[in-house]
């Protein structure tokens, strides 16, 4: 095993383990920082395949580290395993859940991970075959979807020896991506007031409630004074109990987003004030209950360039008849224009995706746009070069965290995807373990990105993840 065909070839004749354990991870779906089953499974079987396992990064239980190698260079694999809740999905192209309101991997991470597992076993056997010097590690993330758990390792410099990193995840469409993503601070505002009878003694309460609603007034007030590609979302998830007693406590749920760090931050501390106006107008106060953070992605370019070579090297994902069927059905079962509306988001132009299922690669059409979206991953990217990847794991019209994804990601589609990342994500390492221009390359265009905007650790100093003791340990 000593070309990139031969790597190639290795993960196509080594299928099955990576399969059963993606299907293990997709049929018993666990939540943020609770991926038990998933986290162990995982790190067992690298364990098994010679790698050094390191638990507990960054104090959580479900997160780890399984590295292989001695020296330099060292590149990292993120992988993720959380599942969101809700989305609970059979393995077939019409919507129907396996447990109503149940977990379910809607976004395919039961795939990313393993991709990722895949792709450091293929490595390491490359390393002991050609005698290259090197180390490649595989990190098992949690809570990606909620809580972000790469922040705290980015925190705690679990990251900061890599000389590169990949991130690949399950979209529509194989590309490298050069595009970026919004950076959020998750917020609870939580108002306190004086409760009282509505109508025998108002003039006695202070309304939490109506702290809430002059904040969320406030901050509608706001939007027309944000950068374009800011977005502020909430929920009142606490609005009292009954018309007839002045609530003393309620709450609204924040999603604040933008681009840079510093505008996160700076619209966070607008977001703030508005808050603090509405208990000033009410009588109450106002208590912040900061949930997670996370900051937009630099998409390494160099890096980029490298796994669409790899792309052109291993050709179209080789998708049957069964696959496109699966596809057909599942477009059915969306509504007419969800193809192109998915494609929209990723810079892809109009009518250039004509069929229900994509299996070529496809050259980085994101470059310059920023995806509405945010991911703790572009943490990651701020510490050190990511190299981002979209694999095809699922049909064109399946939208992002919906039914469809999660049945996609058990199926046939998403288990060709996975490999297929696995394969671009070695072959790409493979070469940068032998082109050290190449990786002195992607780290000046690092270092170039990050010296004009300065790097805000999104959560507040102090701040540590929920501790839930692994079971399986």
């Amino acid at each position: 095993m000593k070309t990139k065909q031969d790597i190639i070839a290795w993960l196509d004749a080594n299928l099955a383990p990576f399969i059963r354990m993606a299907d293990e991870i997709w049929a018993n779906p666990e939540l943020a920082f609770q991926e038990f089953k998933a986290s162990k499974l995982q790190a067992d079987y690298l364990e098994q395949e010679g790698f050094r396992i390191t638990w507990d990064l960054a104090g959580m239980s479900t997160a780890f580290v399984a590295e292989w190698g001695e020296g330099k260079p060292i590149i990292g694999y993120a992988g993720e395993y959380d599942a969101l809740p809700g989305l609970s999905q059979k393995k077939q192209p019409t919507p129907e859940p396996v447990e109503v309101g149940g977990p379910g991997h809607g976004c395919g991470h039961n795939l990313l991970g393993t991709s990722c597992v895949a792709a450091a076993v293929a490595v390491k056997k490359w390393l002991e075959a050609t005698g290259t010097s090197g180390v490649v590690r595989y990190y098992g993330c949690p809570a990606e979807e909620k809580g972000g758990g790469k922040v705290f390792m980015v925190r705690d410099g679990i990251f900061d020896d890599l000389d590169a990193a990949f991130s690949p995840h399950p979209a529509f469409v194989n590309m490298a991506s050069k595009g970026s993503c919004l950076g959020v601070n998750s917020i609870r505002f939580r108002f306190h007031g004086r409760t009282a009878h509505a109508a025998g003694a108002p003039h006695l309460g202070r309304s939490a409630l109506d702290a809430v609603e002059l904040m969320n007034v406030g901050v509608n007030y706001l939007r027309e004074h944000m950068v374009d590609h800011a977005r502020i979302h909430y929920v009142i998830t606490d609005g009292g109990k009954a018309p007839n007693v002045i609530p003393d406590t309620a709450e609204v749920y924040y999603y604040i987003r933008a681009h840079l760090p510093a505008e996160v931050a700076e619209l966070t501390d607008r977001v703030r004030k508005v808050a603090q106006g509405a208990a000033m107008m009410t009588e109450t106060t106002v208590e912040e209950i900061f949930e997670a953070g996370s900051s937009s992605q630099l998409s390494n370019h160099v890096l980029a360039d490298m796994q669409y070579e790899a792309m052109q090297l291993i050709g179209p994902t080789p998708f049957d008849e069964a696959d496109w069927a699966f596809a057909r059905a599942m477009e059915a079962a969306y509504p007419p224009g969800t193809r192109d509306s998915v494609t929209a988001g990723y810079g892809v132009p109009p009518g250039l995706v004509t069929e229900p299922l994509l299996a070529a690669p496809l050259p980085s059409m994101d470059e310059g746009k920023i995806l509405p979206g945010s991911t703790d991953v572009g943490d990651l990217s701020w510490r050190v070069p990511l190299g981002s990847l979209w694999v095809t794991g699922s049909p064109v019209a399946a939208v992002g965290h919906s039914w469809g994804i999660t049945a996609a990601s058990g199926a046939g589609i998403g288990h060709k995807g996975m490999v297929y990342a696995a394969k671009v994500l070695a072959v790409t390492t493979a070469e940068l373990f032998t082109s050290p221009e190449k990786l002195k390359a992607a780290r000046a265009e690092f270092e170039a990105a990050t010296s004009k905007h300065p790097y805000v650790l999104p959560i507040p100093e102090g701040m540590n993840p929920p501790s839930h003791p692994h079971p399986y340990r």
